[in-house]
């Protein structure tokens, strides 16, 4: 049976390290912001008692907590991605400035994307919305609509884009 070590005690794994968290962000935004002014003990407060209240609400807790997990996965196929495209590169490496608009809206939308179904999943918004998006009378109909839509627009956008090159 393997042992338990400190780290991955429910006392510090279900209040420690989210009130941590919640504090040393709350405080350095409130640094930043200077919102309650230079005070470093009002704002010391202020974030102590924010970590209290997080502490002992159960749903935004696990919310969180959920997101940190979603956040650590996420940087690790972050770089696991880096790391393999700097093989394919070679010495150039990655240059942001080189990628296409395009690519980098993709990008962007991707991760906005993940991260919005990610929210929905762990808050149990997603069954909801996804029966209402997807099983309902009119939503064969809709989405056959929408999609004959987008692909008329994709390709009037490729025409539009291919005659002003001429």
């Amino acid at each position: 049976m393997a042992t338990e070590t400190i780290l991955q005690h429910w006392l510090f794994t279900d209040f420690v390290l989210p009130f941590l968290l919640i504090f040393f962000i709350t405080f350095a935004i409130l640094e930043k912001t200077k919102v309650l002014g230079d005070k470093k003990q009002l704002n010391a407060l202020l974030a102590f008692v924010l970590g209290l209240i997080f502490v002992g609400a159960v749903f935004p807790k696990l919310v969180v907590e959920n997101l940190i997990l979603f956040l650590t996965v996420s940087l690790v196929v972050v770089f696991v991605v880096l790391l393999i495209w700097g093989f394919i590169a070679g010495e150039e490496g990655l240059k942001f400035s080189v990628i296409p608009k395009g690519l980098k809206w993709v990008i962007g939308i991707a991760i906005v994307l993940a991260v919005v179904i990610f929210l929905f999943s762990i808050t149990g918004i997603f069954p909801g919305v996804f029966e209402f998006l997807f099983h309902q009378s009119w939503s064969q109909g809709f989405w056959t609509n929408f999609l004959f839509v987008i692909v008329i627009a994709a390709a009037i956008a490729l025409v539009l884009k291919s005659s002003k090159g001429k």
